[in-house]
């Protein structure tokens, strides 16, 4: 059974950081893709990045520069670091993993190709 739990949202004042951390159990973790995905309410859910395997990353453009996704592979933790945040960046955030059967998809960041999330963490970003 797959088991995503993030932590580390919470409120900081534009400009500021946080690192978001994802712990993966039940999952073929080192060689699939993993991703971040944040929702605001009344609004469609966005990818925000996704890794495949140790090294293929995609950033919505919105975060690229900023943000800085990663995984510990002897942790089986996945990490987003979100740098320079913006009132904009305010929303839930949650972590998906895909199946191994379409994590070559890894790079369109399409929230359709993740079977597995995590409950979501909050992060406040005020001006």
């Amino acid at each position: 059974q797959v088991q995503l739990v993030e932590s580390g949202g919470g409120s900081v004042q534009a400009g500021g950081s946080l690192r978001l951390s994802c712990a993966a159990s039940g999952y073929t973790y080192r060689t699939s893709c993993m991703g971040w995905f944040r929702q605001v309410p009344g609004k469609e859910r966005e990818g925000v990045a996704s890794l495949y395997g140790d090294g293929w990353s995609t950033y919505a453009d919105s975060v690229k520069g900023r943000f800085t996704i990663s995984r510990d592979n002897i942790k089986n933790i996945l990490y987003l670091q979100m740098n320079s945040l913006k009132p904009e960046d305010t929303a839930m955030y949650y972590c998906a993993a895909a199946p191994p059967s379409r994590s070559w998809r890894c790079g369109y960041l399409w929230d359709a190709d993740f079977d597995y999330w995590g409950q979501g963490t909050q992060v406040t970003v005020s001006s």
